[in-house]
């Protein structure tokens, strides 16, 4: 039997990597409803490791493309590319931004249209990445937990993790060293005059925002990097840049619905790379940053691979390491 602290993203996709290895895994959750700690319920749950590695390292491209396939196995993947725009003030940034990616195209005026007609006419130039994904960070934790669930695993809601456990995967809570807090902020909007298919970013000096679809005329507006660990809901500093950042894109954003706002702490390491690391008999898979969708898959095969040893007399025997 393994076990796990922690039922958010990280915990999640570790029990399913070792699941589906043949384990028998049980995984403790101190939150009565599946998700509420978790701060992956705020996340844009953007598959854009091309995108990222504008200020990421290049470690988050690598590791990221295998998000895409494992993650297409538990939920629904769009594969609708990311567009890239600036205000005109800010043309300078589509530069930038272009200096330090790749696996784009330039586009127009024209381009951008076609692509997004809710766009048309408010943007000259951008970058398309054509192919990157997002997903639904909420469905996806409730599809994972079910593909836990389907393959024997056991999910304890309600039970805090005993003090010795196999894996912990408890984010912000297991106060390693090193670790800090990074916040994340979002707002949910219902605007269904504006019809928008794929992630669209911002750019913007100070902090780059993101507009993600959600369906049904529902989106996600966030702010990808607030250096803060101030435990509370959005300010209204941060509200008015992601409402004002929503009009940009589309003036009838201004009649939106605002659905639910929140803030969460992310933990990063100084890097903002994760760690698997082994301290005082447990693995510890933490650090995941906003880069927690497109890299949990590579990091919970890792995790899998160090708390398993397959027996040679038994290949569905496993222990942990």
């Amino acid at each position: 039997m393994i076990t796990i602290a922690g039922a958010g993203l990280a915990g999640l996709a570790c029990a399913y990597a070792l699941l589906r290895r043949g384990a028998s895994v049980t995984v403790f959750e101190r939150a009565e409803v599946l998700g509420a700690e978790s701060v992956a319920r705020f996340a844009g749950g953007m598959l854009a490791p091309w995108c990222e590695r504008e200020s990421a390292q290049e470690e988050v491209v690598s590791l990221g493309g295998r998000a895409f396939d494992w993650w297409a196995r538990i939920t629904p993947v769009h594969r609708r590319g990311t567009l890239v725009v600036a205000l005109r003030r800010d043309q300078s940034e589509i530069a930038r931004f272009g200096r330090r990616t790749s696996a784009y195209r330039t586009v127009n005026g024209a381009e951008i249209a076609a692509l997004e007609p809710a766009l048309s006419g408010r943007f000259q130039q951008g970058l398309f990445f054509e192919q990157e994904a997002h997903l639904d960070p909420r469905r996806a934790l409730r599809d994972l937990a079910a593909e836990v669930q389907r393959l024997g695993g056991e999910i304890r809601l309600g039970s805090p993790a005993p003090q010795q456990v196999d894996l912990d995967c408890r984010g912000i809570h297991a106060a390693l060293p090193g670790l800090r807090a990074v916040r994340g902020e979002m707002a949910l909007l219902r605007c269904p005059e504006v019809k928008i298919r794929r992630t669209l970013r911002l750019l913007h000096p100070r902090t780059p925002i993101y507009l993600v679809p959600r369906g049904d005329g529902h989106y996600m507006l966030g702010a990808t990097m607030v250096e803060s660990d101030h435990v509370g809901p959005p300010t209204l500093r941060a509200l008015m840049e992601l409402m004002g950042a929503a009009y940009a894109l589309n003036p009838a954003f201004a009649e939106a619905e605002v659905v639910e706002t929140g803030a969460g702490l992310r933990p990063a390491y100084p890097n903002n790379l994760p760690r698997l690391e082994r301290r005082d008999g447990t693995l510890h898979l933490n650090g995941l940053y906003r880069h927690g969708f497109l890299l949990v898959p590579a990091l919970a095969e890792a995790a899998a691979d160090q708390l398993m040893e397959r027996r040679d007399e038994n290949p569905r025997e496993f222990r942990t390491a």
